[in-house]
């Protein structure tokens, strides 16, 4: 088995979806959802943009020359993130995955902070805490949205994001979690539907909702962060099952407004962190993190 940096060529972009899907199926047996188009796009996009943006940091396991595992990371200023690995189910267990893991956290070294969202795969969650990450267990708020309980939109002004307001989100970003998110949020604004924002004399926040899932929500008060959760799944599409992940027990305002609106609360994976406590008022993304 050899390692190499990841290129975003179709090629390699193609054999980390195709990796993920049989990856992430194994975890879910008879499960019979499978990754809309958007979403294989968006896999795609991703695993170029982390090859062009940081090639130290995304990383390819080959057999014989055939793709078995893959690693994407990333650093953002003061932060390390490791966005996705998986391995094809019959690897696992030889230690591919901890040396893809070895291998990104190299591009990590003097990075002061971690971050990881974990699967329900206990390999997994073992691997990361032996690498000095402690394990905050999360929750998933999902199902269909109570449009009786959105009768009251509330008093802050939430209006659609663009361009023009990256620097906000940086700083936003900045204040959370000591890094900001910088060229990964052109790529959002590119894929997710839409972002949303909160911009006032009092405070500040974002959101970005695809279809219906809540992608990633940061603000500056709990008050702008459940407006903004409120809002963004006010506009889930009737019909579409709404899902939040990622969420910490430092989140509880989510969970409120999560069950307000009718939606059912399990838990589901961890956040692992190093060096760091969990930011809040935050919803992470799992692709970015």
């Amino acid at each position: 088995m050899i390692l190499r940096q990841l290129r975003d060529t179709e090629a390699d972009t193609e054999a980390v979806r195709e990796i993920s899907r049989a990856a992430f199926s194994a975890l879910t047996p008879g499960s019979t959802r499978r990754p809309t188009e958007a979403e294989d796009v968006f896999q795609r996009a991703r695993a170029g943009h982390l090859a062009t943006s940081d090639p130290q940091g995304c990383w390819l396991a080959l057999q014989d020359g055939v793709p078995i595992g893959f690693a994407l990371s990333a650093r953002r200023e003061s932060l390390w993130l490791l966005a996705l690995t998986a391995v094809l189910p019959e690897y696992q267990g030889n230690g591919v995955g901890r040396l893809l893991l070895e291998r990104t956290l190299e591009h990590g070294r003097g990075c002061l902070r971690g971050m990881i969202t974990v699967s329900v795969d206990p390999r997994a969650a073992r691997r990361y805490r032996k690498a000095g990450f402690t394990l905050h267990p999360t929750m998933k708020l999902s199902g269909q949205v109570d449009r009786s309980a959105l009768l009251d939109a509330g008093e802050l002004p939430v209006h659609r994001g663009t361009t023009g307001h990256l620097h906000l989100l940086d700083s936003i970003d900045r204040r959370l979690r000591d890094a900001a998110h910088g060229v990964d949020h052109g790529l959002m604004l590119r894929h997710y539907e839409e972002l949303l924002v909160v911009d006032t004399m009092t405070g500040t926040g974002y959101c970005y909702r695809d279809g219906g899932t809540i992608k990633l929500l940061a603000a500056t008060s709990r008050h702008m962060a459940a407006r903004l959760l409120r809002e963004a799944l006010a506009r889930v599409p009737e019909g579409t099952e709404a899902k939040v992940e990622w969420i910490t027990a430092e989140q509880e305002w989510a969970v409120d407004v999560g069950l307000d609106l009718g939606l059912t609360v399990e838990n589901r994976g961890y956040l692992a962190l190093r060096g760091m406590r969990p930011p809040a008022p935050y919803l992470p993304s799992g692709g970015f993190l």
